[in-house]
């Protein structure tokens, strides 16, 4: 063990490094549990004391920090990137895993490492269990250690074995003991090993571009036609995940590949000594240093993933473990598999056009104020549905989601929830929608329904409803025994035109409401929206107090559910938010939430039918079917996270609006934006 080791590093311990681009690494203090990082360009002065000098890896930017340490009799520390590293590359995609050790360092098979000794501790069950499940998260997740760039197009046609090139000059060939000839004894080993299978030989982008060199540049002259017609060249810059899935075998030289082709239970063959080569899990072309010995995949998963890295979490730059950045990544890859690469967007306001870029940011985005100007071999993305029932398909079309806001859409207050449906829209029972769909078709796993209950119990705790704002006094009358509330809704709105087959105006409802329950103590609460001067009331609206018993106008609607006994709704979000609570639910309508069992419906929508749990529903609803962002890092998000951020943000605003917000509304109401 070294004079001062990483065990021993503190808030109270003191690094230095003659690295400039090291010292402003990202979150570098968070990583090093707070300890103080000095910068020096003094090599031959000890300007400050120290405990140890940390440098990157063995780059040749770290021959100074050496040569430093061995002057002043200090220690090295050196820092690299994790094996689940970011989303991104670069310095546009910081780290979220480092590595730091204090004996080597992982890629340097010439001598002992910290990951080495870390490989070689037993595990006691619990352990073992943990890199287990760790190990099927990997796969579920489809992760690996970058995750920006999209699937394969098209996979190459199984069965099919993959040897992954390396750049020229790589140094973790030359650490690994290997050198260039090496990479032709593994295309050759693949051939001869599987004689019936086809070779995709996966090279970087930019050897293909001359940009830079790979290790094949001569396959027409050092293979025979025989050979040569079994190797394919794959180019693509895509996400290994589905790749190292499909592969019947991998080989590799040093490459990390074969590490993630461990991951996901692979045969790997190696030709240089990686970190996971020499530990009876890879078929090695090269003897194992007597260092290592033979060990469990669940030793290696352990110590390499759990035990080595340092990890943050992207939404709080706090430490964290492996797990809580797996599942953070795996996240942000599923929804940016979910859009096509490149949309076009018809007619949006300015305002959205930033945040619609956010809601697709794994995709190429470009604007139009057209539909002449479409592209037509690019899906079209459309607010709604008004302008899109005369453009033809594929179109995307893009809604508030259920949990938007703390605030109102019409106040331009930015959404953390959108809805991005390719199928129609939820509030159009005219047709499917992808979320009708979804509940009529598909299976929800035991452990979603568990999550889902959970959320719903969230949701109730914490209070939250579509726009969160309010006030919560109003109580219900003493002595009534049925208190039914009718919430209102923007009556020119496509939720009404596209979702109520027979009534279409707010008072039309409240009277049919009255009429079918002449004794009840009926509430009835104006659409926000209208409330706040931002949308036009509906026809003989103001008449809802004379056949109301009462209006409520500033109340929270979250509170204002837990004084009633039914809700009765057109198409109202409201009837959902009722559910959520157990409140009894009427629909005169057929919004998403009607004709699953769960609502008394008095026009059942023919397509649905299906029985469905509460769980389900919101499972459906607000877990599969919506896009959520962090208010804190623009990424995609949980709603679990996105309920926690609008109750921080509810404590922090009052319920009335700034002055700036009601300048916001005449402005708006000008239509200025």
């Amino acid at each position: 063990m070294p004079a001062f080791s990483v065990e021993q590093l503190s808030a109270k311990s003191r690094l230095l490094t003659l690295s400039p681009v090291l010292a402003k690494l990202p979150y570098l203090s968070q990583f090093l549990q707070g300890a103080a990082v000095h910068r020096t360009g003094r090599l031959h002065v000890r300007s400050v004391s120290a405990d140890a000098v940390l440098v990157w890896g063995k780059k040749p930017s770290a021959v100074k920090g050496e040569r430093y340490a061995v002057r002043h009799k200090l220690p090295i520390m050196r820092l690299e990137d994790g094996f689940l590293r970011s989303l991104g590359l670069g310095l546009h995609s910081p780290p979220y895993s480092v590595v730091l050790d204090d004996e080597g360092i992982y890629y340097d098979a010439s001598g002992p490492s910290r990951l080495e000794r870390l490989i070689q501790q037993p595990l006691s069950k619990t352990q073992a269990k943990r890199a287990s499940a760790l190990m099927h998260a990997w796969q579920q997740g489809r992760v690996s250690k970058y995750n920006h760039n999209r699937d394969l197009l098209k996979l190459p046609a199984v069965p099919f074995v993959l040897v992954v090139d390396q750049t020229y000059g790589d140094a973790s060939i030359r650490f690994g003991l290997a050198d260039a000839e090496r990479f032709w004894q593994m295309l050759d080993a693949a051939l001869r090993q599987y004689p019936n299978h086809p070779i995709v030989l996966k090279v970087h982008p930019d050897v293909l571009t001359g940009k830079k060199r790979g290790h094949f540049d001569a396959l027409e002259q050092r293979l025979s036609a025989t050979d040569r017609a079994r190797v394919q060249l794959l180019a693509e810059d895509a996400h290994p995940a589905s790749l190292l899935q499909a592969a019947t075998a991998v080989f590799c030289v040093t490459s990390q590949m074969g590490f993630e082709a461990l991951l996901w239970q692979k045969p790997v063959y190696t030709f240089g000594m990686p970190f996971y080569a020499g530990w009876g899990l890879t078929v090695d072309a090269m003897p194992a240093p007597k260092r290592r010995c033979a060990i469990s995949l669940q030793q290696l998963i352990h110590a390499a993933l759990i035990d080595y890295p340092r990890y943050l979490d992207p939404e709080t730059s706090q430490a964290c473990e492996v797990e809580t950045l797996l599942d953070w990544l795996a996240l942000q890859r599923a929804q940016r598999e979910r859009f096509p690469r490149s949309l076009q967007a018809l007619r949006m306001p300015r305002w959205k056009k930033p945040v619609l870029r956010q809601f697709l940011q794994g995709s190429q985005l470009s604007f139009i104020a057209q539909a002449a100007e479409r592209d037509a071999n690019q899906p079209l993305v459309v607010w709604g549905v008004k302008s899109s029932q005369q453009l033809a398909a594929p179109l995307l079309h893009v809604e508030d989601g259920f949990i938007r806001s703390v605030g109102l859409g019409a106040d331009l207050i930015r959404p953390a929830s959108w809805v991005l449906d390719d199928e129609g829209i939820y509030y159009d029972a005219t047709r499917p929608s992808a979320l009708e769909t979804m509940l009529r078709e598909q299976d929800f796993s035991a452990g979603l329904q568990a999550r889902a209950q959970q959320l719903i119990a969230i949701l109730l705790q914490s209070k939250v409803t579509k726009y969160n704002q309010g006030q919560s006094c109003w109580q219900r009358p003493d002595g009534q025994l049925r208190v039914i509330l009718i919430p209102g809704q923007v009556e020119s709105d496509a939720s009404i035109q596209l979702g109520s087959p027979v009534l279409k105006t707010n008072l039309a409802l409240i009277e049919a409401v009255r009429a079918a329950n002449p004794d009840a103590w009926l509430v009835y609460k104006p659409h926000p929206d209208v409330q706040a001067g931002l949308r036009v009331a509906g026809s003989a609206e103001q008449q809802a107090g004379m056949v109301c018993n009462e209006v409520v106008l500033a109340e929270d609607m979250a509170h204002l559910l837990t004084q009633v006994d039914e809700v009765h709704t057109l198409t109202s979000l409201t009837g959902f938010e009722a559910l959520l609570r157990q409140r009894k639910v009427v629909c005169y309508g057929q919004p998403f939430y009607a004709g699953w069992g769960l609502t008394e419906d008095k026009y059942p929508p023919a397509r649905r039918g299906r029985q469905r749990s509460l769980a389900e529903l919101v499972a459906a609803a607000l877990i599969l079917y919506p896009c959520y962002l962090s208010h804190r890092t623009d990424a995609y998000a949980t709603p679990e996270l996105v309920i926690a951020q609008m109750q921080q943000q509810r404590q922090q605003r009052g319920d009335a609006a700034p002055w700036w917000r009601v300048l916001l509304r005449k402005l708006i109401s000008l239509n200025k934006f």
